[in-house]
């Protein structure tokens, strides 16, 4: 990860967000390949938290909205926000230049539907495809910049995977 330091970054906040691991009750976790980015990839759902909005409502939302399905139960929150910095250039540009990264909290959530279900033709689609992934393949697939929240997540959940 890049560690220098911008001063436009230094004038920006985190964009308060929610992180979605959701498992399929075997030992994988759902991931999508982004839609807008030029190199491959791969995350889990996440997206921003509305004014007044819980995070648990916010991840409901935003499995909706990025998968198509939200037929899910709850099974545990993160105990803390977790936050990442955009590599300098992305800063001013990404999240639409507002945030120098994201602070997130994360839930963990156990799919319920069947494949099926899960619909990436949304409204303002995010993944190009997706699949159920075991949380080591995803740590090779994911960008640098979020990999450590990506170990802080799968260390918190790990009895879940």
């Amino acid at each position: 990860m890049n560690d220098r330091k911008t001063p436009l970054r230094d004038t920006l906040p985190y964009r308060p967000c929610v992180g979605i691991m959701l498992t399929d009750g075997r030992g994988s976790v759902f991931a999508g390949r982004r839609i807008d980015m030029s190199v491959e990839s791969w995350q889990m759902p996440q997206g921003g938290i509305d004014a007044g909005e819980t995070p648990l409502a916010a991840a409901f939302r935003e499995m909706k909205e990025e998968i198509g399905t939200d037929k899910a139960d709850f099974v545990r929150e993160h105990t803390g926000w977790l936050t990442y910095d955009l590599p300098d250039q992305l800063i001013g540009v990404a999240l639409h230049g507002k945030f120098r990264g994201q602070k997130q909290r994360w839930m963990a959530l156990r799919f319920t539907g069947t494949d099926g279900d899960i619909d990436l033709a949304t409204s303002v689609p995010e993944f190009a495809e997706w699949k159920w992934m075991p949380p080591d393949e995803l740590m090779r697939m994911i960008v640098p910049f979020k990999r450590p929240v990506y170990l802080d997540v799968f260390a918190a959940f790990r009895d879940l995977v």
